[in-house]
């Protein structure tokens, strides 16, 4: 017998969508300000994620120069993707998935191999509808994987660009069939020309049109510029435009890129945003003061604790691209927040140290030689660890800096002056880094199958080190999963002798047999990890290495 009182059945409440689009010009913060919108939603007690669509035909990221694309950032799963992962783990202090990132190379191929074993049934398989079709799909798949309530999509490139017409074709169709549940912001550079002395509205009224001319109204504009936008711009915005005026937000230059979601709440972007979301409020404050406090711990100017990275990325024509290095400079960022300084970063070549010798390390209170492939700059690097080594700088060598660390040792201290890696040389007599299991046949025949060791694995920590002392601090485990990206490693067979002249294996794999950290420990700071800390450093929670790292160079003045 069916009770009299009345059974409702819950309804499933639908995820929201916001889609990011960028204007005329590119590199004015599309991603951060991504990444800061899921922030201060976040902050309003609201579960979100952030998913990422290049416009590249590559598949994913991994075999993108850094020098033009910037860095590769190394999900937890394994996945090569672009920068801007990285920041959106880093604002909403989560692990963001594979089935967050996607290319439009990634998205034919799925749809090829899809008719390629007749999964189209027969059908004439076109650009338009399969292609935007797979793209909701993926973008489905990536909210059942998160259990977003809020999905903000960022789209790659600008607007008007033919590569990123489909990307925006599938979002014109979620909002025909979802409109209550779809929103789109506008992020737009206003330049200001000093010899005209006045911010300029028409390259942003330029792109509004471009995006409505693709079937899209934006219902919010970030107003980039070097300025706080004014009012008499922001009427012009919203009339010209068809946005209201407070659906335009300012985004001036900022000090830190931790500052933006700040920055946005003083527009009330968070309430504006679940407002045309119709979604509730259900922080009538916004809960972020960890966030606030953090903020204020950057603006520290002193103690100055100066910081050389080595590397070999971030030169271009006349200028420098330290894109290339993201992830490790906001590491360093993070872990000067928490000793309480200020870390000026100077970019060394290595190169020049290669060439001219290592008068430019001679400043530096600690050197941070991170992740590089090929051979150009190798002698610089490992004379740079030699020096380090030898005059008791804090060094810290992240994938290829380990390496470098092992070689001088294998050198200068064990006296087998060829060794080397075989990435390097591969004539070496002393390969003491040599290829994973795996690759050797790969490597041989110059494959284009060579696949890195990716993603999180778990490292043991050999106690008493300073290793394990450094994650101890932050109550971790003897076990610590860290990422990776790598195809060479430390050869074992130079392992007894290399231990017993003082290079310390700190860290391996659970079951002993690959070496995942390496340190000198007489030394007050001697560390190289196989693995990438760096990756999961978060403002809130920065890396336990970096902080120890961070924290020597401070003493050392």
């Amino acid at each position: 017998m069916i009770s009299a009182k009345k059974i409702v059945k819950k309804e499933k409440k639908s995820t929201k969508f916001i889609f990011v689009t960028g204007g005329v010009m590119s590199g004015v913060g599309k991603g951060v300000s991504t990444a800061s919108i899921g922030q201060i939603l976040q902050a309003r007690g609201y579960n979100v994620s952030a998913i990422k669509m290049d416009p590249y035909i590559n598949v994913d990221a991994g075999t993108m120069n850094p020098v033009e694309h910037g860095e590769v950032f190394v999900t937890e799963d394994g996945d090569e993707t672009d920068q801007d992962i990285g920041n959106y783990e880093r604002f909403l202090g989560k692990n963001i998935y594979r089935e967050n990132y996607m290319t439009t190379g990634r998205v034919y191929q799925t749809v090829i191999n899809r008719e390629r074993n007749l999964g189209y049934k027969g059908k004439c398989v076109q650009v338009v509808p399969h292609i935007p079709t797979e793209i909701r799909n993926r973008i489905q798949k990536a909210v059942e994987k998160t259990k977003a309530e809020i999905m903000i999509i960022e789209i790659g490139g600008t607007v008007g660009e033919y590569e990123n017409l489909l990307f925006l074709e599938a979002a014109r169709v979620m909002k025909l069939y979802n409109p209550k549940d779809v929103l789109f912001v506008l992020v737009s550079y206003l330049p200001f020309p000093n010899m005209i002395g006045e911010m300029k509205t028409k390259p942003t009224q330029h792109a509004v049109r471009n995006l409505q001319s693709a079937g899209i109204q934006p219902d919010f504009i970030i107003a980039r510029a070097e300025k706080p936008i004014d009012m008499s711009r922001r009427e012009k915005l919203s009339l010209n435009c068809n946005v209201p005026l407070e659906a335009v937000i300012a985004a001036p230059d900022a000090d830190s890129i931790y500052d933006i979601p700040l920055n946005f709440e003083k527009d009330n972007l968070s309430e504006h945003i679940l407002e045309k979301l119709a979604l509730p409020i259900r922080k009538k404050k916004s809960d972020n003061e960890a966030w606030k406090k953090m903020v204020v711990n950057s603006k520290i100017k002193e103690p100055v604790v100066n910081i050389g990275v080595l590397g070999k990325y971030f030169v271009g024509g006349d200028f420098s691209f330290t894109d290339s290095y993201i992830s490790v400079i906001e590491a360093i960022k993070h872990a000067a927040n928490y000793n309480r300084c200020k870390a000026k970063i100077h970019w060394l070549s290595a190169e020049e140290v290669e060439n001219e010798g290592v008068k430019i390390l001679k400043n530096m209170d600690g050197i941070i030689m991170p992740q590089s492939w090929g051979t150009r700059g190798t002698e610089g690097k490992i004379k740079t660890a030699k020096y380090c080594r030898e005059n008791k700088v804090p060094y810290f060598g992240l994938c290829r800096g380990m390496q470098a660390a092992v070689i001088e040792f294998a050198r200068n201290v064990l006296g087998l002056k060829d060794a080397n890696s075989v990435e390097i040389n591969p004539k070496t007599q002393n390969p003491v880094i040599q290829p994973m299991p795996g690759q050797v046949e790969s490597i041989k025949g110059k494959s284009n199958n060579i696949t890195p060791r990716l993603g999180a694995w778990p490292c043991e920590l050999k106690p008493g080190t300073h290793l394990a002392k450094a994650y101890a601090r932050f109550g971790a485990e003897k076990i610590v999963l860290e990422r990776h990206r790598h195809c060479y490693e430390f050869n074992n067979d130079y392992r007894e002798r290399l231990e017993k002249l003082g290079l310390t294996i700190a860290g391996t794999s659970p079951d002993g047999q690959i070496v995942e950290a390496v340190e000198i420990t007489e030394h007050p700071f001697f560390i190289g990890t196989q693995f990438q800390p760096e990756y999961i450093s978060r403002p809130l929670t920065p890396h336990p290495l970096f902080v120890e790292f961070i924290k020597v160079c401070k003493g050392r003045k």
